[in-house]
């Protein structure tokens, strides 16, 4: 018990038991065998004074449950004894083995552990004859004892399975992650060059249409005239969705530059107001701003009306007919800002994505309602940037309610000032 309760592998237990128990019980030598898994075989774990000429073959020695005396107390869950072998005429073929390994009697002791049977503990006797009382509770508190140690060996031997799956399996995801992360590294560098390399040209189509709108090569009719604001008008949207790209990559980066400046917070309001276009005619603008002195912001008035410029245009571009509130207060010592419609809100279960990128509530080519994704994911990405947030509030058909706190004073995240005082 001590050997079972302190052995590190279960192997050592069960030929400690052997050698121990072997000159108490009288016999000449013993074997443990397990069933191996699912098979109908038994494999030798541990011998005890084999024969010196057969010892260099017993790793190799497998024994079939229900064959041999062995087998059958591992089929018949029993023990089974063998005063001597010779005297019994149905072991007629174990008699010469018998008499080469050089014993004449056996007893074979299943391993039980509750209706499970894991092996045998089988004990080879030179001299024929039955155990007496004492040997036989001998041979079964051992066998007991090896039953618990094979129990002990199967639970450690699935643990060691287990904790080598688990190792390949933390192996595999932290290849994945990094495959994931080197791939979001090359679209996000992807993305900013191919913006760049877009940026470049359209600039120069946009100063070919001011020269043509301008007449320098000529007059223009009416119609020319229609053609060039629309492909103006297009190529506008597609500078401003590559700025968006470049933005977005830089703020992944953590390369987006903030100035930082004093103002009014309900400038930043008014100041998004007049830049953001789209609203129908059919849809009221309220704008609720608090009377009297407000206390000031210190942050990045630009980019505050860049997200704010993002959320209202949102808000228009859902909102047929209605209205749309925007406020901006402090509270808190924190700035406030929160953008109100009677669109057409947005479902439960669609809530948590429309912040992601590239993401839309109908991602299908039929869509009504245009657009590539980005604006309220980098609406989100520079108001964490200055130190807030944006949450949302919807109710299907009932319209929306985007929130914007800030805090009064921006704070340069601690890596970011980290990284400015490392000597260079």
């Amino acid at each position: 018990m001590h050997a079972f309760l302190t052995a590190d592998r279960p192997a050592e237990v069960f030929q400690f038991a052997l050698d121990r128990v072997l000159p108490l019980v009288g016999a000449s030598f013993a074997s443990v065998y397990l069933v191996d898994g699912a098979s109908e075989l038994m494999r030798l774990v541990a011998a005890s004074n084999w024969p010196e000429q057969y010892r260099p073959w017993l790793g190799q020695m497998r024994v079939r449950v229900g064959f041999g005396p062995s087998g059958e107390a591992v089929s018949e869950r029993r023990p089974i004894e063998i005063p001597d072998i010779s005297a019994d005429p149905s072991l007629e073929d174990w008699a010469e083995v018998a008499e080469e390994l050089g014993f004449r009697a056996l007893v074979a002791l299943p391993l039980l552990i509750g209706r499970q049977v894991l092996g045998t503990a089988t004990f080879y006797f030179a001299q024929p004859g039955s155990p007496g009382p004492e040997r036989r509770a001998l041979l079964k508190m051992v066998s007991e004892q090896l039953a618990a140690t094979a129990e002990k060996a199967v639970l450690t031997e699935e643990l060691s399975r287990a904790k080598a799956a688990l190792a390949d399996a933390n192996e595999e995801l932290d290849a994945q992650y990094v495959a994931v992360r080197e791939a979001k590294r090359v679209k996000d560098e992807f993305l900013a060059n191919i913006s760049h390399e877009l940026r470049t040209p359209l600039t120069a189509v946009l100063g070919y249409l001011a020269i043509l709108e301008e007449e320098v090569s000529g007059p223009l009719t009416e119609e020319q005239r229609s053609d060039l604001g629309q492909v103006r008008i297009s190529s506008e949207r597609l500078v401003v969705l590559i700025n968006n790209l470049l933005e977005l990559t830089s703020l992944k980066q953590g390369t987006l530059p903030v100035s930082v400046e004093e103002f009014d917070p309900r400038e930043a309001l008014r100041d998004a107001i007049a830049m953001t276009p789209g609203r129908s005619v059919d849809v009221l603008l309220r704008v609720d701003e608090p009377d009297g002195d407000l206390p000031p912001m210190r942050s990045d008035k630009g980019k505050l009306a860049r997200i704010l410029c993002e959320v209202l245009g949102n808000a228009y571009k859902f909102t047929r007919r209605g209205e749309v509130t925007v406020s901006a207060t402090v509270v808190d010592g924190r700035g406030r800002y929160v953008v109100q419609d009677t669109g057409i809100g947005i479902p439960l279960d669609a809530q948590a994505m429309v912040f992601d990128e590239f993401r839309q509530v109908d991602g299908s080519a039929t869509r009504r309602y245009g657009g590539s994704g980005l604006g309220l994911a980098l609406a989100r990405r520079l108001a964490r940037l200055l130190g807030g947030d944006i949450v949302l509030e919807s109710v299907e058909g009932a319209g929306t309610t985007f929130t914007l706190e800030l805090p009064l004073e921006y704070e340069e995240p601690r890596r970011a000032r980290a990284l400015a005082m490392t000597p260079r």
